[in-house]
């Protein structure tokens, strides 16, 4: 996959693309990350990106002629390549649809996605209107910039890529992926500080601790996020354990 990001601020995405898995992703070649600094597209002597809205109002709004020249640049360079279909084209916004798991499945068999972090007030909506495919939010709240946000997308995005985590089994069994919360997690010792690991994890019996851990999700999910469990999959062994947990209360 390749990912291009379009932002003011070019070096917020140094450490990130670096490091942890997502670097060692870019070492293998199984993503290609190009960061684009919009200001140097601007057509003015003093790099100016951006400019007071017509209207009035407080803030500023990134111009059209600076990201709409580094978006053409962009898709001068996918041209030269072949791709199965058309380069997706996001903006990063808090008016978007919130990004979801599946949203994320579905994003990460894309061959190429372009990344546009707005900033201040946004960005231009003739921008918007000619080049962006859909906007994404990673919540209901808004920061000052779509950075932050872009890099949430391509941790997301990118760790569901065969190859880019060291086993696809980790992917099955994380929270959201299957409509439900992880179970609990531990490791040695242990006895720690005189709290014990739960004795099934340790009885080698792959079945209990199977069914235990479902039931630990279950109970998660029900106690964190019990809006979830509308959508989840769910069979009729786990609809009589949600049903004892909720007797005992």
């Amino acid at each position: 996959m390749r990912i291009d990001i379009l932002t003011l601020f070019p070096e917020m995405f140094e450490s990130f693309l670096t490091t942890s898995i997502l670097g060692r992703a870019v070492e293998k070649g199984l993503v290609s990350i190009k960061v684009h600094n919009i200001r140097d597209f601007a057509d003015n002597k003093h790099k100016q990106a951006d400019d007071y809205p017509y209207g009035g109002g407080a803030g500023m709004v990134l111009m059209p002629q600076p990201l709409s020249d580094c978006i053409k640049h962009v898709l001068s360079q996918y041209r030269e390549k072949t791709y199965e279909k058309k380069t997706k084209i996001i903006y990063l916004s808090p008016q978007g649809q919130v990004l979801s798991q599946q949203m994320a499945r579905e994003l990460s068999k894309e061959p190429s996605l372009i990344l546009i972090c707005g900033h201040y007030e946004g960005i231009d909506q003739r921008i918007i209107d000619r080049y962006v495919d859909m906007e994404v939010s990673i919540g209901d709240y808004v920061l000052t910039g779509g950075e932050i946000p872009a890099m949430v997308l391509i941790d997301c995005v990118t760790r569901l890529i065969p190859g880019v985590l060291g086993s696809q089994e980790s992917i099955l069994e994380e929270s959201h992926t299957a409509g439900l919360l992880e179970y609990p997690q531990y490791t040695r010792p242990a006895v720690y500080d005189g709290d014990e690991v739960p004795q099934v994890l340790l009885s080698g019996d792959h079945e209990r601790i199977k069914r235990w851990r479902r039931q630990q999700s279950l109970k998660n999910t029900l106690k964190k996020r019990p809006d979830m469990l509308k959508k989840a999959s769910l069979t009729e062994e786990d609809y009589k354990f949600l049903k004892e947990l909720k007797d005992s209360e």
